[in-house]
């Protein structure tokens, strides 16, 4: 295996991802009431809620170092190949970057990009998985990052999130207007721009209108659907992680399907409840 795929922690990996030996894991790493998580294979779902639901503070997260990432790169392959969640929403593309940058210097033969995923959680998950794809079909390293850059310029992520606190808070939602959620029960469908802000694309009283209201707007948004993954996940709520699905596999012929949990920084930023889909 000549390549390598590094996924800063925000993107979810498969089991078979894991199992895989191609892709490996840059961690982020939050800090809830004084104490701080690494989001890596150690992370507790169910304790991390616990810990913020507790909490009086919102809960803050720090990317990996150039330093990390360079350490990263250093691994026994030819090409290496990196996915950041959003630049607009976290200094990890900016570290990536840098830290590609500074190994560069010193190791000139090793061909390394960095992919700015416009997205988050698994919207780098699809993008890694097209990496791979790409890698497969002996592509060379050229190829494969035109290839890649223009499948995230064509890729949408949306969401429904049942508390948008940790996102305001913390100056994810620059320009979107306050919500009395607690009051009215009013759940905003948001999604990506294609910058990798954050914008709303409508809104419904309670969960189940809002979810319904996300797939009504991904059914009229997507285009040649045969050929693409539908990736799902969810913060502690499964069934209604499977009931997305199913209505938008009612809609749209994809290629293939799946879901999986958020990981930790996609569970401090999406809170319980929260349903991400990218196509």
């Amino acid at each position: 295996m000549d390549y390598k795929i590094v996924v800063d922690s925000c993107g979810e990996l498969t089991r078979e991802m894991k199992e895989s030996g191609i892709f490996v894991t840059a961690s982020l790493s939050m800090l809830v009431n004084g104490v701080n998580i690494v989001d890596d294979q150690t992370f507790d779902q169910a304790d991390f809620l616990k810990r913020v639901a507790e909490s009086q503070e919102c809960p803050r997260s720090s990317c990996p170092s150039p330093e990390e990432y360079m350490s990263l790169y250093s691994c026994d392959v030819k090409r290496v190949y990196a996915v950041t969640l959003s630049s607009e929403l976290s200094g990890s593309y900016n570290s990536a970057e840098l830290g590609s940058r500074l190994f560069r210097e010193e190791n000139p033969e090793k061909k390394i990009h960095v992919f700015n995923s416009k997205s988050a959680s698994v919207g780098e998950t699809l993008i890694a998985l097209k990496i791979r794809e790409c890698e497969e079909k002996h592509m060379s390293f050229e190829e494969v990052v035109r290839c890649v850059e223009n499948y995230i310029e064509e890729q949408h992520t949306y969401f429904v999130l049942e508390n948008l606190d940790v996102l305001r808070k913390n100056g994810r939602l620059t320009g979107i207007k306050s919500f009395v959620a607690s009051a009215l029960n009013i759940k905003p469908v948001l999604g990506s721009t294609p910058q990798g802000t954050i914008c709303q694309l409508g809104q419904a009283r309670g969960m189940k209108k809002a979810l319904a209201k996300m797939v009504d707007r991904i059914a009229q948004e997507a285009k040649g659907v045969e050929n693409k993954i539908l990736a799902i996940s969810h913060c502690n709520c499964p069934e209604r992680a499977k009931t997305v699905e199913r209505m938008l596999l009612e809609r749209l012929p994809v290629k293939s399907s799946f879901i999986i949990d958020t990981a930790g920084i996609s569970t401090m930023y999406a809170s319980d409840g929260g349903v991400i889909v990218v196509l």
